[in-house]
């Protein structure tokens, strides 16, 4: 299944109820700090919305919760990676997609077979505190080369101004948090990305 070019991460069912209906079809939700009853209502919400707008929900982390509640694609970062179950994730058929920051960790990234692989923070991003630089556009060319067919999803810092620099340089997915979540109008803005990635699709 080809993936959407905008891929948008919020951290609540509202986001999605709220901008889903403006045409979003690739998300992620991402919570955290929160406990496990509340975490499985969001996660049962969101499933539920995303089969209304035929939009492609993606979980972060909760890979036990995703498969209980019948998602089929999860999000893992490399610390993820440390006590995920790869074997009961694929033995349920979910897809799976994994963030990397350097080379160790596209190497780690690929042994696992993912569905696509995210590389960040591209740009200095405010969304929280990272020990690895800006990646730069010349590190997204450099990994598409590496991953071939996979898709390579650019994350930190983007903004619909810096999405084309992103796919020329080798994305084939730009994922954004803050560019919409802060924004004054983050209907309005949604709007945008979905015009201005639509082109990209694979």
């Amino acid at each position: 299944m080809a993936l959407d070019p905008f891929y948008p991460i919020f951290d609540s069912a509202d986001w999605l109820e709220r901008l889903l209906p403006l045409g979003i079809k690739l998300v992620q939700l991402r919570i955290k700090d929160s406990d496990e009853q509340a975490l499985r209502a969001e996660i049962r919400r969101a499933r539920d919305l995303c089969a209304r707008y035929r939009c492609q929900l993606i979980v972060n982390d909760y890979w036990r919760l995703a498969i209980e509640e019948g998602c089929d694609f999860i999000h893992l970062g490399q610390e993820d990676l440390d006590v995920a179950d790869l074997k009961a994730i694929a033995e349920a058929g979910l897809k799976l997609g994994i963030s990397s920051h350097d080379e160790a960790e596209l190497d780690r990234a690929l042994a696992a077979n993912p569905d696509y692989i995210a590389l960040g923070p591209i740009y200095p991003t405010i969304l929280k505190k990272m020990k690895w630089e800006q990646q730069g556009l010349e590190r997204l060319t450099a990994w598409k080369a590496r991953i071939g067919d996979i898709p390579l999803v650019a994350i930190g810092g983007m903004s619909v101004e810096r999405a084309p620099g992103a796919f020329a340089a080798g994305a084939d997915i730009v994922s954004v948090v803050t560019d919409i979540t802060l924004n004054a109008d983050p209907e309005a803005r949604v709007t945008e990305w979905i015009a201005a990635t639509r082109g990209h699709m694979r």
